[in-house]
């Protein structure tokens, strides 16, 4: 008798960037909203792993994370070939879920003098949007003024003092043409 043992465990990475079925832009949640314990999927081990600094697990001090902060599948950014960060501005998902977005805006990250994009986006399915009447860069800060501001502070609190600095906001457009660079 022969035995076959087939791992359900799924391979992230090996998700295509858009929906097959809907051609929708895809994120994997790697740190779901409410949290400040920054997570990373890890190919190898297909699990997701603490994200370290300087030896310790990064732990944001600060309030938690405003939105689910993951991945876009079929992507990969510079010599490094880390995948395309998204923050997707909606209640907190498990990690591992696969969100299907729309994308709204573009914030770029100057991180220790590594310039890190992140594509902002809002869940493409009615049931999963919390920010009403929000499909482009526009809407979000004309209708959510205070959002913007929670988004910057949630990120320069992600390193010590002056590691980290907000480089440019960018609408929709932007981001779009981000994840379309960056595909493999």
């Amino acid at each position: 008798m022969i035995s076959i043992v087939v791992s359900c465990t799924p391979q992230y990475e090996e998700l295509p960037t858009f929906s097959a079925e809907r051609k929708l832009l895809q994120v994997v949640v790697e740190m779901p909203a409410g949290t400040n314990h920054a997570r990373r999927y890890d190919p190898t081990s297909h699990d997701f792993v603490p994200v370290r600094r300087a030896g310790q697990e990064l732990v944001v001090e600060f309030l938690p994370c405003p939105g689910n902060q993951g991945f876009i599948p079929g992507t990969r950014l510079g010599a490094a070939a880390w995948p395309l960060t998204a923050l997707v501005l909606t209640e907190a998902q498990p990690a591992g879920a696969v969100l299907e977005v729309s994308p709204i805006g573009l914030l770029t990250l100057d991180d220790n003098g590594a310039l890190k994009p992140i594509v902002l986006a809002v869940p493409a399915r009615p049931s999963q949007q919390i920010l009403h009447e929000v499909a482009t860069w526009q809407d979000l800060i004309s209708r959510y003024p205070g959002a913007k501001e929670v988004i910057r502070q949630w990120f320069l609190h992600q390193g010590r003092p002056g590691e980290i600095r907000i480089v440019s906001w960018k609408n929709e457009k932007a981001a779009e043409q981000q994840v379309r660079d960056a595909m493999n």
